[in-house]
């Protein structure tokens, strides 16, 4: 049983236990719940903290945990009472819109954030197993950093100074074209997106998105009122032939792209069409927006990497964005938006008027992470955990899918399944999760109709390698369902 369903169960337990206490009574301490119910002291914890934002308990320092005030809802519901709501159908005109319902343009994003049940293998999200991640490391940062002088003063809008230079000197190497003043600190990799769509492009206006491509991008193309014209990737990347032609056509002024490790394909921008990227948007007058989001996902087997775009472009034509939170955790929501220029201005106007600026104790905890010589250690943990996972994963494909995976790179965090021609790829990712393994259909990745079916399976998601070749072994049973 794993955490969450641990501090649930035992929350349920509770709940039910302390209604029939009368007011003010103390609950037993934590040492004897643990040993009463055979749990951990952090779930004891979470579970009190459950019954106490529901209004069920209140702590104490030093006393205990006691009941609280009767609640007004009936016995037995463990949540306050709540009047019948009135009519709410007035709501369908007040927010109807000419781009749709938002839920639809979420739904994908949605999807990728969904957490299955215990008993259902991961092989969709994003994010790395929480055991993947340095929750010590990150424990004591966020400790250190509340210690700092000024951490809970206002942050300088652009962001805390040192961080703006570290993310400089990261993406841009020692003496190269980005300065610390060209950086921008951003609420994570999603936030950075938002910001660059609302900034560079007018409503309306078209974007150029690589097809297929990270869903996430295209409901924060959609959402921004743009629309998404597909440039196809193959196995080098962007297909540049094209680009120029997008362009051309639709007079576009934004690219979007991932050239390290796309997701989903995991294609990386070869030698030959980076120049040529720079070229042609140039050329058009439009700005690159290269979303280098894999950069700290590279595998312990890989090559050596090559620099970002923006550390070979002195013209300003990209808009480079980073972000720590997959090699760090989901809620360090730290990223940075590089420009120059008017740009640069632009995103920084957008930024202000939506969140004002990044909270300075995320910020803080940042640099501390940044400079503990233990991150550099767990980036090359992650580095061989990442590795060791892809290989399973291609193992057990080859074993039990033969066909469905074509070239892969060794960095990112996930395979590009190509299903045979007939094969709904919704109606697999169903059968798989009722098979208990959850993937990602292929259909959200494309701004237009896909020209065939796919699925994204992630294997930094799931346990351990053997929780992967388990999940495959599922997908298989699901796919033998649903294929014949």
């Amino acid at each position: 049983m794993n955490e969450r369903s641990s501090v649930a169960e035992l929350a349920d337990r509770l709940r039910r236990e302390v209604e029939r206490y009368p007011d003010g009574r103390k609950l037993p301490s934590s040492r004897a719940l643990m040993e009463r119910h055979q749990v951990s002291p952090g779930t004891v914890s979470r579970a009190i903290a459950v019954l106490a934002a529901e209004g069920l308990v209140v702590s104490r320092p030093g006393a205990g945990v006691f009941r609280t005030a009767a609640f007004a809802g009936g016995p037995g519901t463990g949540t306050p009472g709540a009047a019948r709501p009135g009519d709410l159908s007035w709501q369908e005109i007040a927010l109807s819109t000419d781009t749709g319902p938002r839920d639809l343009l979420a739904a994908p994003v949605f999807a990728t954030l969904r957490v299955p049940p215990p008993d259902v293998v991961d092989l969709n999200s994003g994010y790395p197993h929480a055991s993947l991640l340095p929750e010590r490391l990150l424990a004591a940062a966020l400790g250190r950093a509340g210690r700092r002088p000024g951490a809970w003063e206002r942050p300088p809008t652009d962001g805390l100074t040192e961080l703006r230079g570290w993310f400089a000197r990261d993406i841009g190497g020692h003496g190269g074209p980005i300065a610390t003043g060209d950086v921008l600190i951003t609420s994570g990799g999603q936030g950075g997106l938002t910001v660059a769509m609302r900034s560079l492009a007018a409503p309306g206006a078209p974007v150029l998105v690589e097809s297929p491509t990270y869903s996430g991008i295209l409901a924060v193309v959609r959402a921004a009122g743009l629309r998404p014209v597909p440039v196809p990737v193959d196995a080098d990347g962007v297909r540049t032939d094209l680009l120029a032609d997008a362009f051309a056509a639709t007079r576009a002024r934004v690219f979007v792209c991932q050239p390290l490790f796309q997701n989903p394909t995991g294609a990386v921008l070869s030698p030959e069409r980076r120049g040529e990227v720079l070229r042609i948007a140039r050329a058009a007058g439009a700005f690159v927006v290269e979303d280098d989001f894999a950069r700290l996902l590279v595998h312990a087997d890989a090559p050596a990497l090559p620099r970002p775009l923006a550390a070979e472009d002195r013209d300003g034509v990209v808009v480079h964005l980073r972000s720590l939170t997959k090699a760090a955790s989901p809620n360090l929501r730290v990223g940075a938006l590089t420009a120059r220029g008017p740009a640069l201005a632009r995103l920084r106007a957008t930024q202000v008027v939506d969140t004002f600026f990044v909270p300075r104790p995320l910020q803080e905890a940042t640099l501390e992470l940044v400079a503990d010589p233990g991150w550099a250690r767990h980036l090359r943990t992650l580095a061989g955990e990442l590795r060791d996972r892809r290989t399973a994963a291609v193992t057990a494909l080859h074993r039990e899918l033969p066909g469905l995976l074509g070239g892969h790179r060794p960095g990112g965090y996930h395979l590009w399944l190509r299903l045979p021609d007939g094969v709904d790829d919704g109606a697999l990712t169903e059968a798989a999760l009722r098979a208990g393994v959850q993937v990602t259909p292929g259909r959200p990745y494309h701004a237009a109709e896909p020209p065939a079916p796919h699925l994204r399976l992630s294997y930094a998601s799931a346990e351990s390698s053997a929780q992967v070749a388990e999940g495959v072994h599922r997908l298989r049973l699901a796919f033998e369902e649903v294929a014949g």
